[in-house]
């Protein structure tokens, strides 16, 4: 069967890129990239990460009226793995992803902890990005990516992440009733191996969007070249009533590094988002490029369902 493919990009990178870059920072750093985002008193918060001039990074937060430009970046980090005294954050707080709970009337902060026994995932929880409550590792290393849906489905809440298994690194999904404990794992998107875009790796984006039409899941894909990974952003559709059903997926990227600030960098040839906004149809998808700044790419809602239609699955 013949791809049905555009031609084009289906996101449309900001005229303003790079957003944040080092420059920006109002402290030392070497590079901010991969920023968590939401909407909170009609302003878009972003919580970077930040990689200090040690090597090892944190958590801070910026914040713009329109989204785009005047960030108000907080001269002191939300979150730094020196705090707490948390072994499993010793080399890091990495690629957060921000839900809001209404049944618990706070945000979740899904984040990488990287510490000497391997990436985890952990949660935490605020009610106004100045004090947060570190709920600790929920899921063991080697596993990260996570994003915490943004409300229970079946009385139960539910997280994306991605286990790494030897060289196997798919999307899974995995409930709870509370937060803390999280089991009953199921595989919902697959690395589809050989030379596809996304044949190496995959690993969720952004907390999942809900939709008339199912679950709207952005997440990275990852192929491996001579000269090393390209990550490039793609889109699938999960069903709402039981997200353990994948109904579409995009046989195509919809956003891949060209532009030469996602092209060279600290990791060249990367396009990673974690997080984004809806304001009516229009996606704000803010993405670290080649782990180094921060930028903007914006597309339709409606335009990438009627894509994902064409491949139901």
């Amino acid at each position: 069967m013949a791809l049905q493919c555009k031609g084009r990009e289906m996101l449309t990178r900001s005229v303003h890129n790079p957003l944040i870059t080092f420059r920006e920072m109002p402290y030392p750093c070497n590079s901010v990239f991969n920023p968590g985002a939401a909407e909170v008193d009609g302003e878009t918060l972003l919580l970077l990460r930040v990689e200090d001039l040690e090597g090892r990074s944190h958590l801070t937060v910026a914040r713009s009226r329109d989204g785009v430009t005047d960030w108000r970046i907080e001269k002191e980090p939300l979150m730094h793995p020196s705090e707490e005294g948390c072994p499993y954050e010793d080399y890091g707080i990495e690629d957060a992803r921000i839900t809001y709970l209404e049944d618990i009337g706070m945000w979740v902060i899904a984040y990488t902890a990287y510490s000497p026994m391997g990436a985890g995932v952990a949660l935490a929880t605020t009610k106004d990005f100045k004090h947060v409550e570190r709920l600790g590792l929920v899921l063991a290393p080697s596993n990260k990516d996570a994003a915490v849906f943004p409300r229970k489905i079946g009385g139960k809440y539910w997280m994306l992440h991605r286990p790494i298994a030897g060289s196997i690194e798919h999307i899974w999904l995995t409930e709870s009733t509370d937060l803390l404990h999280w089991g009953r794992p199921w595989m919902v998107i697959d690395e589809r191996g050989g030379p596809w875009w996304d044949g190496y790796r995959v690993g969720a984006n952004g907390v999942p969007i809900e939709t008339p039409e199912g679950w709207l899941v952005l997440y990275h894909g990852v192929k491996q070249f001579p000269a090393g990974p390209t990550y490039r952003t793609g889109a699938a559709l999960l069903d709402l009533d039981n997200p353990r059903r994948l109904i579409a997926r995009l046989p195509y990227w919809i956003l891949g590094p060209h532009e030469p600030y996602e092209t060279t960098g600290e990791v060249p040839n990367v396009v990673f988002s974690t997080g984004h906004i809806q304001r009516g149809d229009t996606l704000y998808v803010y993405y670290g490029a080649a782990d180094s700044c921060v930028c903007l790419a914006t597309g339709s809602v409606s335009e990438l369902l009627d894509e994902l239609r064409k491949y139901r699955i």
